[in-house]
């Protein structure tokens, strides 16, 4: 029946059937995606809602008409059940991007296209409100009371509730109400697109173009740039969401004034509304319909809200409780922790240790000045594991003043890595040998700083031919 129907618009276009036709990976949608290949490549789409579909056919042509880079539709069927678009290849920038994610350290490339990105948008939002007929959106024409508080009861239905946590409602409604009426301060004519975010943004030519832009309507410019910035699995470090928005702004002052203090005061409370459209989503796709990708992202969404809590909303005081209550609880206890510390001994007359993580950073710390036990034959046999050699270095106290230094840079540096979503550290103690006082600190700072922050550490002695692995404790 899809395939058939498909096949039909494709002759219709171009002539003759397609050579092949192979489904595309699922989205978060009930929508299913073919490529059909041929003369000219196309993408089928089947949608089971109409009024869903007949909203993205109008809106792409519109689109187009404004020079806003959408996907061209090409055919469609008399019921809008089926459609043909260009194909627009398989790079999502949420792909593109993929290094940045994993390890928050985001590459001049991966930078750049986020800077033109984040800088079209407000194309988007006012030219393409131009005649734009909100009436043919769906499910409503407009950002209002009803489409908010049907959000915050996802959240509370499909995610709040699954938790077990008990809260009451009555309370939790008036705060609700009263993020409404903050949300609903700004009434602007400018198209939101809702779901904004880097998965739904194909790379063509080196370039953006936007998909999944149906759910659109009239609303707030707030949204979407809370939509993007804050993305779950994004994972973008806070110096890099600052430098996005003043991308944003500065392209926002050509077709608005805008004061970026009040802008960002009433953008915290969209971060927070789209976080909890966020998690009632993942609770709805992941809990119950078994979505495992859902199901994953769900740590990071916590994450996001763990940080907008520090803050605070003195707004929402009976919201904020239970929300500091939900990321407390044991099924979310445990950070989102992918750092690993490589911490190595050496000896200075075989090199410095190469980073292989590919981020060259790191630190590496001379123990040299250190007064050396392989001075002594009686220590000759034994490393800086070795009780005789703890006890001379220890003895001494050069070496406990020293890794009272290095304790401060390091177990900053770890906290920070933590902070930002950074993947690895590396840090090295070198002496001229390899076996004593270089060993004895990397042992206790590896230690330390898995029993501390809970990291995985690799430990390695380079010149002993000793590994240790300390898993994550949290």
């Amino acid at each position: 029946m899809i395939i058939t129907a498909l096949q039909k618009l494709y002759t219709q276009v171009i002539g003759s059937p397609a050579e092949n036709i192979i489904e595309l990976p699922s989205s978060g949608s009930n929508r299913r995606y073919f490529r059909l290949s041929g003369p000219m490549n196309l993408i089928g789409v089947n949608g089971t809602s109409q009024e869903e579909n007949k909203a993205f056919l109008y809106m792409a042509t519109h689109f187009r008409e404004k020079g806003i880079p959408v996907p061209k539709v090409y055919a469609a069927s008399e019921d809008s059940l089926f459609y043909l678009q260009e194909d627009l290849g398989d790079s999502l920038l949420f792909d593109k991007i993929e290094k940045g994610r994993k390890t928050s350290v985001f590459s001049d490339e991966e930078r750049s296209l986020l800077r033109e990105t984040i800088s079209m948008l407000p194309m988007m939002q006012f030219r393409g409100a131009e005649e734009l007929d909100f009436d043919q959106c769906y499910p409503q024409p407009t950002f209002n009371e009803r489409s908010i508080l049907w959000d915050l009861n996802y959240f509370k239905y499909c995610f709040l509730k699954s938790t077990g946590l008990e809260f009451q409602e009555n309370n939790l409604e008036d705060d609700f109400q009263k993020m409404c009426d903050i949300l609903l301060q700004d009434q602007t004519n400018t198209f939101m697109y809702r779901d904004f975010q880097s998965r739904n943004v194909m790379i063509k030519d080196g370039k953006p173009w936007f998909i999944d832009f149906q759910g659109g309507r009239k609303g707030p410019i707030y949204y979407d740039i809370a939509s993007f910035l804050w993305q779950a699995k994004a994972n973008f470090p806070e110096g890099l969401r600052n430098e996005l928005l003043d991308v944003y702004m500065e392209s926002l002052s050509h077709y608005t004034t805008v004061n970026k203090e009040e802008f960002c005061k009433q953008l915290r409370h969209f971060v927070l509304f789209r976080t909890l459209q966020v998690l009632g989503a993942y609770g709805f796709r992941g809990y119950f319909e078994k979505k495992p990708h859902f199901i994953q992202s769900i740590p990071f969404a916590i994450k996001n809200l763990k940080e907008l809590l520090r803050e605070g909303y003195s707004e929402y005081p009976y919201l904020c409780d239970i929300l500091h209550q939900l990321v407390d609880l044991k099924q979310f206890s445990k950070e989102i922790n992918t750092l690993e510390v490589k911490v190595m001994s050496f000896a200075y007359k075989k090199g410095i240790p190469n980073d292989t993580s590919g981020n060259g950073g790191g630190f590496v710390f001379d123990c040299r000045a250190i007064n050396n036990p392989g001075k002594y034959e009686r220590y000759t046999h034994f490393t800086g594991l070795d009780e005789p050699v703890i006890t001379f270095l220890e003895e001494e106290g050069e070496i406990t003043s020293f890794l009272e230094s290095v304790y401060k840079i390091t177990d900053a540096s770890v906290q920070r890595y933590l902070d930002r979503g950074f993947t690895n550290l590396m840090i090295c103690f070198g002496c001229t040998g390899g076996q004593h006082r270089s060993v004895y600190s990397a042992q206790h700072v590896a230690e330390r700083l898995n029993r501390k922050f809970g990291v995985k550490v690799n430990l390695i002695h380079r010149e002993q031919n000793i590994e240790q692995v300390f898993d994550p404790t949290v």
